[in-house]
């Protein structure tokens, strides 16, 4: 009888959902750390680091619901704060870094000027799209700031992009785990892995698609971005301005092209 209790308690035990554990130490780590955590490791997320920042926001809104004095307003803002200024730095770090890396070696690696052109003009024109859905998707949630920068978007574009998505991403998962608690982050691991293949999936047949299509596409490039690699892009009422590398000739740095 005794035996039958025992093996009763730890079937009870191994059943128990893994989101209490995590809830737990979610507990333990806002009452050492507070708010600011949450942005941490959202913020670092979307700086480039693979940290579970969509889950922490969800169990963040889930103890919200059942701790009074932790405000779900609160959250969501820190939150949301925390990704802006995470891909913000991550696009600093392409813009800065990447770019530079990109120029310099690029070639060892098959990405010749024309082909790092082909990625600007693909971000110029279609780069808000990533930003904003890439922070509702893991893989891109990681990469896209830095892909941003590193492919010379915008800044201003990338900013309004950046700064809606991060917001209504917060709001979203911050609202939904405060009203339908353990269920939406059950709902959310469940669909985790099917996302995330679908994102990869999308990822590669992207590229399979522009690899296909690069002869196009590059000379869609050359129109929009005429001259030698450009150090900086700049859209205003739809055209496309740059400022070429210091070897570009005078006449050359005001030139400008509507893009196609």
């Amino acid at each position: 009888m005794s035996s039958t209790i025992i093996a009763g308690s730890q079937a009870t035990v191994l059943a128990m959902p893994v989101t209490t554990t995590f809830l737990g130490e979610l507990q333990q780590l806002v009452s050492l750390h507070g708010y600011w955590m949450i942005g941490l490791i959202v913020g670092l997320e979307s700086l480039g680091l693979p940290l579970p920042g969509e889950t922490i926001l969800v169990l963040a809104a889930i103890y919200a619901a059942t701790e009074p004095s932790f405000n779900i307003w609160v959250v969501i803002a820190v939150a949301a704060f925390g990704a802006i200024i995470g891909d913000n730095i991550g696009y600093w770090l392409g813009s800065r870094y990447g770019y530079a890396l990109l120029l310099r070696y690029g070639e060892r690696i098959g990405m010749f000027e024309p082909r790092i052109k082909l990625g600007q003009y693909l971000f110029l024109r279609h780069g808000a799209k990533v930003v904003f859905l890439g922070r509702f998707v893991a893989l891109l949630r990681i990469l896209a700031a830095f892909l941003a920068g590193l492919n010379r978007m915008p800044w201003r574009a990338f900013l309004m992009a950046n700064a809606t998505g991060g917001v209504i991403w917060s709001v979203v998962f911050g609202l939904g785990g405060f009203i339908f608690g353990k269920a939406l982050l059950q709902f959310h691991h469940a669909l985790a892995p099917i996302v995330f293949t679908l994102a990869l999936g999308g990822f590669f047949g992207c590229g399979y698609l522009i690899r296909r299509y690069e002869d196009r596409l590059t000379v869609l490039a050359e129109r929009a971005l005429p001259g030698p690699l450009v150090v900086a892009l700049h859209v205003k009422d739809h055209k496309v301005s740059f400022f070429p590398s210091v070897s570009a000739s005078p006449q050359k740095r005001t030139n400008g092209q509507r893009s196609p």
